[in-house]
């Protein structure tokens, strides 16, 4: 009898190290299964296609040791699954990830998927652009749900930048998808999109202080947004109505800061979304709503 574990008994074995070890999820999956799955399956270069026939088989001793390596890193020093592969995935696509960006997790991945239906027309998205890029998750999703359109992937962390071109050229789409270095629209005068698209920055000061460990080692430029968590929100408001055709949208997601915000603009009609994968805090808005905010 073989002493070599099935890969179904070491995803469970390393899940229950990670629920012992009392894990923050949250970058990628938010069970300690799931997040064994991701790591052994990852390390062991395991296709999820065919999930049955891997989950049956047997583990070498030595895959056993890298899967059991990186398990202990993850417990020892709190560092998100992501990090440690170098990997996240976004509206089905792989990303490579390090720690000069967020692990991509946002819930504009479910309304990429479905081509912002029906708040958008997509035969009409040409132009597109992506504020506060990170990783590129976002601006490489928008160009493959539309292969028509060139879409600009913005972000102020040149270091950020740096890793959304390898995802760029990951994904073989240097031809549309252009990364340009800005805080948020101030390179971007005379440009005009059908579609503006942010996850920027919305963790208030209170929530900031608050994180966990494992949040703290995501870069902070990514996360804090002032007192109120809407000091990137505002910036996009503000000037949003002009980077916009006529009839283009913008979404944008605010998460916690979602009634702060509110609160700030009680004259504007935000619509606010829901999710069938969970995830909230994400609003819709037309050009005709941004103008004179």
């Amino acid at each position: 009898m073989s002493s070599e574990p099935t890969v179904e008994q070491l995803i469970h074995k390393i899940a229950q190290r990670f629920a012992d070890a009392e894990l923050t999820f949250g970058h990628g999956t938010d069970n300690a299964l799931d997040e064994a799955a991701w790591l052994v399956f990852s390390v062991l270069g395991l296709a999820h296609e065919d999930a049955a026939q891997a989950y049956a088989s047997s583990v070498p001793a030595a895959g056993e040791r890298q899967v059991n390596d990186v398990a202990t890193r993850r417990i020892a020093e709190r560092i998100p699954l992501a990090y440690l592969l170098n990997e996240a995935w976004f509206a089905g696509l792989r990303f490579y990830i390090d720690e000069r960006v967020l692990v991509p997790r946002s819930p504009i991945a479910e309304l990429i998927t479905s081509r912002f239906s029906p708040w958008l027309d997509e035969g009409r998205v040409g132009a597109a652009v992506d504020l506060g890029t990170g990783s590129g998750c976002i601006a490489i999703a928008l160009a493959v749900a539309f292969p028509q359109a060139s879409v600009d992937a913005v972000d102020i962390s040149a270091d950020a930048l740096a890793v959304a071109r390898k995802n760029i050229e990951l994904h073989d789409l240097s031809d549309r998808v252009h990364p340009i270095e800005s805080d948020f629209f101030a390179a971007l005068q005379g440009n005009k999109y059908d579609l503006i698209v942010s996850n920027p920055p919305y963790v208030d000061q209170q929530d900031m202080d608050a994180r966990s460990d494992e949040f703290r080692h995501e870069p902070d430029l990514g996360l804090a947004a002032g007192a109120d968590g809407l000091d990137a929100a505002n910036v996009i408001l503000q000037n949003a109505a002009n980077f916009l055709h006529d009839g283009g949208i913008l979404v944008c997601e605010v998460g916690n800061s979602a009634a702060a915000l509110e609160k700030l603009y009680p004259g504007v009609a935000f619509v606010w979304l829901e999710f069938e994968h969970g995830g909230s805090g994400v609003f819709v808005l037309g050009k005709q709503d941004l103008v004179g905010i």
